[in-house]
């Protein structure tokens, strides 16, 4: 029996999850460092489950060129956007390199950028007119709010400003700070738990909250925040090995969001 013989309710117990192309329900996979063979795989069992790639940190500097044009093509082949960790960007811009960078990531064939603040500060005058130069190349451009440095911690009222500000630019997302941690930063104490309420309370109130994506890499968070707010909470820095384990989570056909939030 094939799955699309199955009925949907088996396949989706939530019966809410949505499918690709989409909006919502985001899930950011992030590659550390795969090989060929590994990301072939990946792409081949999950890419029905992966929105967005990232290639963390600088890491695409250190791939022969081959090989990241290799990770593109397939990407992009498989419906899926992929882009470089916003520290690169980050770089480039401490050594006033943006446009050089912009234009060889544009050539490669990469669909995004990430533009960050994690180590350094913006001025917002500097910052606006690097989301407008890269729209104008043609970049999908996603933002990240917060500080990688451990105890750093998240001002949900800023996040708010920063968020409106952003969309109205035409920025798509933004990232929710969480490192490949998920611990000491952002919205994680040093065990990686969270204030669950205070989240609650952000999303009830905001209308653009859509259009965030929390990095969440441990199991034990992304549960919590389906359960919060259902199938369709953009999640990211999910490792590659994850992927399903994720996707079955989001659906409840795992125990923990078997009775999950529904819608």
């Amino acid at each position: 029996m094939s799955h699309s013989t199955l009925p949907t309710h088996l396949l989706d117990p939530s019966g809410s999850r949505l499918l690709k192309p989409r909006k919502e329900g985001i899930t950011m996979v992030m590659d550390k460092g795969l090989g060929l063979t590994e990301y072939t795989d990946l792409l081949t069992l999950s890419s029905d489950y992966i929105d967005y790639l990232k290639l963390g940190f600088g890491t695409l500097l250190l791939y022969p060129e081959s090989v990241l044009r290799e990770k593109i093509e397939q990407a992009n082949h498989h419906g899926i956007k992929i882009y470089p960790g916003g520290t690169m960007t980050e770089i480039a811009i401490t050594q006033n390199q943006l446009s050089i960078y912009l234009r060889y990531i544009s050539d490669l064939g990469f669909d995004c950028v990430e533009i960050s603040e994690g180590m350094i500060e913006l001025d917002a005058g500097l910052r606006t007119l690097i989301i407008k130069k890269a729209l104008e190349m043609g970049l999908e451009v996603i933002t990240e709010y917060g500080k990688k440095e451990a105890g750093s911690r998240l001002d949900l009222a800023a996040l708010e400003e920063r968020l409106a500000t952003d969309l109205e630019m035409g920025v798509s997302y933004v990232i929710v700070e969480g490192r490949e941690s998920g611990e000491n930063v952002g919205i994680y104490d040093q065990q990686g738990n969270f204030d669950a309420d205070l989240i609650l309370q952000f999303f009830s109130h905001s209308s653009l909250s859509q259009h965030l994506i929390w990095e969440a890499p441990h199991k034990k968070q992304q549960a919590k925040l389906i359960q919060l707010f259902g199938a369709n909470v953009n999640l990211g820095n999910i490792s590659p090995a994850e992927t399903v384990a994720l996707e079955a989570l989001r659906r409840g056909l795992r125990s923990d969001t078997f009775l999950a939030k529904r819608g």
